[in-house]
Parts: structure tokens; C-alpha cells; sequence
């Protein structure tokens, strides 16, 4: 046995599924747009490489960086010059590196001498060290946000 639904119920029905979806497009577009894009900032450094290895570095202890944080072989660290930290390179700041895949974090930092230029760290491997050698790359790091 079928029940006979009237015209103008149907319409309704229609009308109110179509304003569901609209509005659940509507909500979906929103929460998509309150994701802030992180700007990113471009850089042309001079990058070498090191290692925690006795003779390298200051101190007594080679594994200890400038902000205290205790550098382990397989770590994906670098250490920057004091001018990149102004420039918003500052502690733990994640950083691609042209070359070099994945994500490397700031963890330590350089002499005041140095200018734009950035240390790869490589462990304890001497020889990875020495292959990299000093060269000219493009990093890459979120733009630190404006100052009022």
C-alpha cells in the first residue's frame, strides 16, 4: 500500500535538502579560509657543515649548542649566524635547506663574525662534513610576523 504525499510536501522537502547542502558548502568554505597561510621568506646563504666532535666548537662539551640544547647524531639542526636571527631565523625556527631534503630546526647559533651564513650540523660523520664543504643555497622560513 503507497501513501500519496502531496506536491507541496515534496517541494518543501526538496527546498530544505537544498539549503542543507548550500549550507554545509557555505560552513566547509569558512573553515577553509580561517587557516592562515604562513607567508614564507626566501634566502640566499653561504652554508658549511659541522659535526660535535672534539676540536669543534667551544667549550668542553661539542654536543651542547648556544641556546642548550644537546645536538645528537641524526639530528636535522642548524646553527645560524647572529644576523639571521634578527632576521627571524630565532631558536627552533624550522627551515628548509636547498639540497638537503626534510625539515631542519634552528638549535644553534654562530659567531658574531659571521654574516648570512649558516652550519649544517652533521653528527659525528667527519666525511659527510667535508663533502658538503661551503657553498652558496637558498633556505627557506616562515616570515616572522610584523611588529605593531
Amino acid at each position: 500500500m503507497s501513501v500519496a504525499v502531496p506536491l507541496q510536501r515534496r517541494v518543501n522537502a526538496g527546498f530544505f535538502s537544498l539549503v542543507l547542502v548550500i549550507a554545509a558548502g557555505l560552513v566547509s568554505r569558512c573553515e577553509a579560509q580561517k587557516t592562515p597561510t604562513v607567508a614564507m621568506m626566501e634566502l640566499a646563504v653561504t652554508a658549511s657543515a659541522y659535526n660535535s666532535l672534539h676540536g669543534q666548537g667551544a667549550g668542553r662539551d661539542h654536543a651542547l649548542a648556544a641556546w642548550g640544547d644537546r645536538l645528537e647524531p641524526g639530528m636535522q639542526a642548524i646553527a645560524v649566524s647572529r644576523d639571521l636571527i634578527r632576521m627571524g631565523l630565532t631558536h627552533n625556527t624550522e627551515v628548509t635547506v636547498e639540497g638537503l631534503p626534510g625539515i631542519w630546526v634552528v638549535k644553534d647559533k654562530m659567531h658574531r663574525r659571521w654574516k648570512r651564513k649558516i652550519d649544517i650540523y652533521m653528527g659525528e660523520d667527519l666525511q659527510a662534513a667535508r663533502e658538503w664543504g661551503r657553498r652558496k643555497i637558498k633556505i627557506r622560513f616562515p616570515r616572522p610576523p610584523e611588529k605593531p
